[in-house]
């Protein structure tokens, strides 16, 4: 088959690969018909993820149709399905909580070390993201292997065009969390950095949990039109100094909650940032996290940060005392999609979630390279692209 593999920084290319197969008895294996390059996929193609090898199939966001099931397995052939990006058996201590991005089980055994020595325990297995997650196989290809394929996909209903529900794979689900983790009341002003994929879906979640006003910070033109089309005020931080915009805003108070969407590649030429990327550059440190410094300078005394953006590794400059002195609220960690899905695709069909607004490109998987260099330079005119395995060719001039 044909699959978009990772050969080093800014190295993507799609090869001919060998078929995925069924390995255990719940898995299935999906012929791919959407998927999608995702902001997160961008750290990988930037070489910050540690553990990658040459030749992993990359892609966590993704839809199909079953084409073959082990003897666990709950799906039939021919159904179409939307996929998890996290990988959870659904019955270890931590999904039976519904925690499903923490299960025990996702993760091989002989892949945990890694984990074990970054961050203390183990995190679910991840589609295409690194060996540290799992070294799995991800769907930016013609076919997948899905374990635990009783637990994880959702079945969509006959008729329902992939575009509308292919982002229950990722970006609407972890959108949806990072506002719930910010514990929106009902006339919360919300500061949301990033308007991303995940920071847009963030605005919607945040206005349907009851928020009065929601202020979109960015720095891309387009992106800010995007959010204010649901509503939202927005702030140019390369044209407005965000902290004292944001006292302005609210009264000299602070945002009720602060959602951090940026994530490990915060921009912006600020004293901390640039000090962070020198300290990248010459390997002294790992990750750009002037977004998250930000929103806790920026959020009231007693408010709430959620941090849906991923961050890697190590940090320093934390304001850890105003952290504490405030007496703020952190929320994190990857989306426990599971959890999220029957709601979610409810919404969706209800009509109270717009999805399709994101897709900004469709091109063929063959043409999943200049995709991904379009995404990473080109991010106030790309939003989101959608791959479409078997999708013809543009025809040249």
């Amino acid at each position: 088959m044909r699959a978009l593999t990772w050969h080093g920084k800014h190295d993507v290319r799609v090869d001919s690969v060998p078929d995925p197969e069924i390995v255990n008895p719940r898995d299935a294996i999906i012929r791919i018909t959407s998927t999608a390059i995702c902001g997160s996929d961008l750290h990988l193609y930037d070489g910050y993820i540690p553990s990658m090898k040459v030749g992993d199939i990359l892609g966590h966001e993704f839809m199909g149709e079953v084409v073959e099931t082990g003897s666990g397995s709950t799906l039939r052939k021919g159904q179409r399905v939307v996929v998890p990006f996290t990988i959870s058996c659904g019955s270890c201590f931590h999904c039976s909580k519904h925690q499903y991005s923490a299960c025990d089980n996702g993760l091989p055994a002989d892949n945990q070390d890694i984990a074990h020595a970054a961050y203390g325990q183990p995190m679910a297995g991840l589609f295409g993201y690194s060996h540290m997650t799992g070294g799995y196989a991800g769907g930016q290809a013609e076919y997948v292997r899905v374990p635990f394929s009783d637990v994880g996909p959702i079945v969509i209903p006959d008729g329902v065009e992939d575009d509308k529900v292919l982002f229950l794979s990722d970006i609407l689900p972890t959108g949806w969390q990072a506002a719930e983790y910010a514990q929106i009341e009902p006339g919360d002003t919300v500061a949301i950095w990033g308007c991303g994929p995940v920071g847009l879906f963030a605005v919607q979640s945040a206005f349907l949990m009851g928020a009065e006003r929601v202020i979109a910070i960015d720095h891309f033109p387009h992106r800010l039109e995007l959010a204010k089309r649901f509503g939202a005020e927005t702030i140019n931080f390369e044209e407005t100094k965000t902290y004292e915009a944001l006292l302005e805003m609210t009264g000299g108070i602070g945002p009720d909650a602060c959602i951090d969407a940026v994530g490990l590649e915060a921009h912006g030429f600020f004293a901390d940032n640039v000090w962070d990327q020198i300290k990248v550059s010459t390997f002294m440190g790992t990750d750009r996290t002037h977004s998250i410094r930000q929103a806790i300078l920026a959020c009231r005394k007693g408010g709430r940060v959620s941090m849906p953006a991923v961050y890697g590794g190590f940090v320093d400059k934390f304001p850890l005392g105003a952290f504490m002195e405030k007496g703020l609220t952190l929320k994190t960690g990857q989306t426990h999609v599971q959890h999220y899905l029957p709601g979610l695709l409810n919404a969706i069909m209800e009509g109270k979630i717009d999805t399709t607004f994101l897709i900004s490109h469709r091109m063929p998987l063959e043409q999943a390279a200049e995709g991904y260099r379009m995404f990473h330079d080109k991010q106030n005119e790309v939003i989101k692209i959608v791959l479409k395995p078997g999708m013809d060719l543009p025809q040249a001039a």
